[in-house]
């Protein structure tokens, strides 16, 4: 019998198992989300160059995209706690290496951070596969739709604290105690993840490693739902995401400190984590296709006004509001996901969905990189805002299963 929502968060928060894996969650994500707001600023004041912001996407996603597949080929036949574990320790390494830069004054910094982020890509393609096989292992199937809303929120909460973290810690004391706070935090992610006690399934012997690789992805691309819901944040995303045009907006458009960058980005997870905590109590199950295009496509308007604002409070709350949208794409992605997958293959799964959000967070930064050289800071923005809209568009007319979603008919 379900749990109604009054009794639902009491249940959750017994968990001690759920709870433990929550805390590796929010502390991998402080660890994440210092390093790459600081890197941003680190760079800008190198370089002077927006190219330069977009080359950090691409140093992340060309190693991580060269190792998710095996990533969640590797959880789905071995422990997933163990991986998780590792993708702790990368992060920690990653972080480390970025201390280096600022302590050594012979060494390349520029050379050494996209390396560093590098490290850091192939650490994040363990951190997805990981934690959502172990999802399903500490919780009760009748739960999944408001625990993913519940993860949401602290997943978010990450977001809204590592980057105002992060740039506080550079305006109030420097890069290299900012980076030493990430690599503290990565390295208490994975003891928290190696003391959680969880009883995984006895690896199976199957078809080798290319193969059983290949069925995850045959599964992916013929379900036209999970494959809508993918392709539809990945395309939004890698055109209408901002963030890694950040830095330049806060020192070349609204003048502020490393202080300004820590809160625009941090509004976006801000505003998330209202939406996640509301859709913990209230979760979308009828119409929840139209939702997810309606989230999308007011994610992308946010974008193109925040564009045209010169005013920085204006666009920390657009920020906010393109959260509050990002949030219902999120949850409902990740409940799509949870429902969907076999137990045999969330590893697999994990790790493709990984790969569709991986890649349009860093090749986004890319994009935005590139098109800002091409047509200007500004322009650049409302081109991708413009863009998200485009692709709602198209994937409500080839994904009809997509947009007559009702989560019901999932369980």
């Amino acid at each position: 019998m379900s749990l109604s929502s009054s009794t639902f968060p009491r249940s959750i928060l017994s968990n001690r198992s759920f709870l433990k894996l929550l805390a590796f969650r929010v502390q991998i994500v402080l660890a994440y989300q210092i390093v790459v707001v600081v890197v941003g600023w680190h760079i800008y004041e190198l370089t002077h160059d927006a190219f330069a912001l977009g080359l950090i996407g691409l140093a992340e996603v060309i190693p991580y995209f060269a190792c998710a597949l095996f990533a969640g080929y590797a959880v789905d036949h071995h422990s997933r706690r163990k991986f998780g574990v590792l993708a702790g320790l990368l992060t920690a390494l990653t972080a480390l290496m970025l201390v280096i830069t600022t302590l050594i004054a012979s060494v390349n910094p520029l050379l050494w951070i996209y390396g560093s982020i590098a490290c850091g890509g192939v650490a994040r393609a363990f951190i997805s596969p990981s934690y959502n096989s172990l999802f399903a292992l500490v919780l009760p199937r009748d739960q999944y739709a408001r625990a993913a809303g519940l993860g949401s929120s602290f997943f978010q909460f990450g977001l809204v604290v590592g980057p105002a973290l992060g740039g506080a810690l550079v305006g109030w004391a420097n890069l290299t105690v900012a980076y030493s706070v990430a690599t503290i935090l990565a390295i208490s992610a994975a003891i928290t993840l190696l003391s959680l006690h969880v009883i995984e399934p006895s690896p199976v012997k199957t078809a080798p490693i290319f193969a059983s690789i290949g069925e995850g992805l045959r599964f992916v691309f013929c379900h036209q739902i999970i494959l809508g819901a993918q392709a539809l944040d990945m395309f939004a995303v890698l055109f209408g995401g901002a963030v890694a045009m950040l830095p330049a907006f806060v020192q070349d458009v609204f003048n502020y400190g490393p202080e300004g960058l820590g809160i625009l980005r941090a509004a976006p997870a801000a505003g998330a984590i209202m939406m996640g905590i509301f859709l913990v109590r209230y979760p979308v199950s009828q119409h929840a296709g139209r939702w997810l295009l309606f989230a999308v496509s007011g994610f992308g308007v946010c974008i193109i006004i925040f564009a045209l604002t010169n005013h920085f409070w204006l666009a920390a709350f657009l920020l906010m509001l393109s959260g509050i949208c990002d949030s219902v794409s999120v949850v409902m992605r990740t409940t799509i996901m949870q429902l969907s997958t076999p137990d045999s293959m969330r590893g697999r799964v994990a790790s493709i969905n990984g790969i569709f959000i991986g890649s349009s967070n860093e090749l986004g930064a890319f994009e935005s990189g590139l098109a800002a050289r091409l047509m200007g800071l500004i322009p650049s923005v409302i081109f991708g805002g413009t863009m998200t809209l485009a692709v709602v568009s198209v994937t409500a007319f080839l994904a009809p299963q997509l947009r007559k979603l009702d989560l019901k008919k999932l369980h």
